[in-house]
This record gives structure tokens, sequence and C-alpha cells, in this order.
């Protein structure tokens, strides 16, 4: 392992680990000692990296003091504050890599929607779009419903999924045309039915689910924040199936155990 100190490879192991089992070195070069979290986000955290609070925090629908209160039972004491200091770091890093995983594999059959949440007392539009089957998008949040903003958004998708889709269905706001026209082509297909759109309106219940029991954000930066990395988090563990497929209980169950173990992973690399 390099030194995360000087980027020496001159390193050697020492006896024993930490207290979290993490392998300790040192640097012939420079002298210092590290050990595997030195100079990564998760250095000084006193809690053991399988420990996927984050995680609970995006999946389920629990509160800061709510996470504070289930690790206690586990010997592990720590408040809501620190909690919230975790997600504003890692979230952002966390949501990040699972949108480099969504490269190129999404459809080229967009379904493109609003929906509103409420941020510091203020409506809010948050722009959401997924697939023919369910794949998500993107997400984007914005204080505005205008052309800046269906254009910031379509934009944003396009980079992120690395795809040019085909058709794209709105529910006919004005500003999707020339958004539509600018950002992705004139060749696209843009169909505006609010009926076609009914996927992408039943979509929306995942984020209304887990936004209404915190009775709204306090600010647009952490309500941007947690929005994409829940839909990340939510899609990446949805069982990926064509329109009208079955998918059995245990095959769902053994999907689900997979998408977890690359969900450790990833938060290991982060």
């Amino acid at each position: 392992m390099n030194c995360p100190h000087c980027r020496s490879s001159s390193t050697t192991e020492r006896e024993g680990r930490t207290v979290h089992g993490f392998r300790r070195f040192r640097c012939r070069k420079c002298g210092r000692r590290f050990n595997e979290r030195t100079g990564t986000v998760l250095n000084r955290v006193q809690v053991p990296t399988d420990i996927m609070f984050l995680f609970w925090r995006l999946r389920y629908k629990l509160s800061l003091r709510d996470l504070a209160e289930m690790f206690l039972i586990r010997g592990l004491v720590f408040t809501h504050e620190a909690v919230r200091d975790r997600e504003a770091k890692l979230a952002p890093l966390f949501a990040e890599g699972l949108r480099k995983r969504r490269a190129g594999k999404a459809g080229r059959c967009w379904h493109v929607d609003e929906t509103c949440v409420k941020v510091a007392g203020v409506w809010c539009c948050l722009c959401r779009a997924i697939d023919r089957d369910g794949t998500l998008i993107d997400v984007y949040l914005s204080e505005t419903r205008d052309m800046a903003a269906a254009k910031a958004f379509l934009r944003s998708a396009k980079s992120v999924t690395q795809v040019e889709p085909e058709q794209v269905t709105t529910d006919g706001h004005t500003s999707y045309p020339r958004a539509i026209a600018e950002e992705l082509g004139t060749d696209v297909d843009h169909r505006t039915s609010q009926y076609k759109n009914n996927v992408l309106e039943q979509d929306h219940r995942g984020i209304k689910g887990r936004y209404r029991p915190m009775r709204g954000f306090k600010a647009f930066g952490s309500a941007d924040r947690f929005c994409r990395a829940f839909d990340e988090v939510r899609n990446l563990l949805r069982p990926a199936s064509y329109i009208n497929q079955t998918i059995s209980l245990a095959r769902r169950r053994v999907i689900h155990v997979q998408r977890v173990a690359a969900l450790r992973d990833l938060i290991s690399a982060v």
C-alpha cells in the first residue's frame, strides 16, 4: 500500500490491527504511520465500515434520531447530528459512484415528469426521468419550473446515461418541446400525454413515501443531496425487469442480497 502522505511505495506492514480491524503500515521514506483508512473520506470515523447507517437512512423511513437509538442498542454511541454530518459528507460521493455505474445502461424511451417537494416552506420542483422498464435516468431538483430547469435536467440526464433517447414522453409542459429540441436533438420523438406517463407518476410514490415522514427539508442543498442519493439507491436495489415480466419472491431476495453486497463494496471503495 502506498503512503498517503508522500505517495511512496516503500512501506511495510506493522503487526496487529486497529480497533476496527484495519491493517497498519509504516512508510520507510517519511517515517509516518498510517492504516487502510488514512487519506480516505472515512479517516478518523469511529464507526466500522460495515455499519451502513447511510444506506439505512436513504433506504428506510428512519429519522436521524431513530438511527442513533438503533445503533445505541448495538453499543455504538453517536448523536443524530453525527449521522447528519456523515450523510452530508458521504452521500454526494455515494450517489456519484452509483451514477457512474449507470452509464450506457438506460433505454432509449424516456418518461420525464416533475413532482413537488417542500424545502424551507417553499415548494420546489423535483424533475425525474425513467426509461420504459423503470430504470432511473436522472434526478434534478430545481427551485423553479421553467425553460432553464428543463434544459439543465435534460443536459444532466444525457451526460449521466451517455444515451441519446429516441422517444421522450412528457405531460405537455410548454418548456419541454424547445428544451428537448436544443438539448437532445430535433430527431427525438416527443410525446405529450399525461396518460402515457402514468408509469412515472406511479414511480413518484417512492420519493413521496420517503419524503412525507421527514416533514420537508430545511435547506435546498440537503434536499438536493438526499433526493438524488435516495433515488440512486432505490434504483440499484430494485430488481431489473421488463414490462409485464413476473419475478418470483425467491428471485427478488437473491437479487436484493447481490445488490446489497455491491452496495457494501461501493461504500468501502468510497
